[in-house]
């Protein structure tokens, strides 16, 4: 070793010993699934609501009361609405925190599209409900 030169000290550590307690590990796991499983839930209750409009195309006011006032295509319009609104604040959130830098702009931006898409979510859980009662 030479004069001049510190001494080094080498540890021996695995690369998950080394990146252990540098992120947030874990955190956007139930983001990903919520999204996974939001999207096989929507790909039947898409085509469940194809078939149903082109099964109601050129129906009156009463033909669509009708169809809406069973049981089974309420709560499937519904879980449709659900899933589909769910799926979507998912989406746009993940846009908006990959995008969007400052870290208020963030949240205010995540907070008003949230509520917007719940209000829309709301207002179309309403008209499924006022046509099957």
């Amino acid at each position: 070793m030479d004069k001049n030169s510190a001494p080094s000290l080498h540890i021996m550590r695995s690369s998950l010993g080394r990146a252990r307690g540098l992120g947030a590990a874990h955190a956007g796991l139930h983001h990903w699934w919520a999204q996974r499983v939001t999207a096989v839930a929507l790909l039947p209750l898409a085509l469940y609501f194809v078939v149903s409009v082109l099964l109601l195309a050129g129906a009156d006011h009463a033909a669509m009361v009708a169809y809406m006032s069973k049981p089974w295509n309420t709560v499937l319009f519904l879980c449709l609405i659900a899933a589909l609104f769910y799926h979507l604040s998912l989406g746009v959130q993940v846009v908006i925190e990959d995008y969007v830098n400052a870290e208020g702009a963030r949240m205010g931006g995540i907070l008003l599209v949230k509520g917007v898409i719940y209000v829309c979510a709301l207002a179309c859980a309403i008209s499924v409900l006022k046509l099957a009662f």
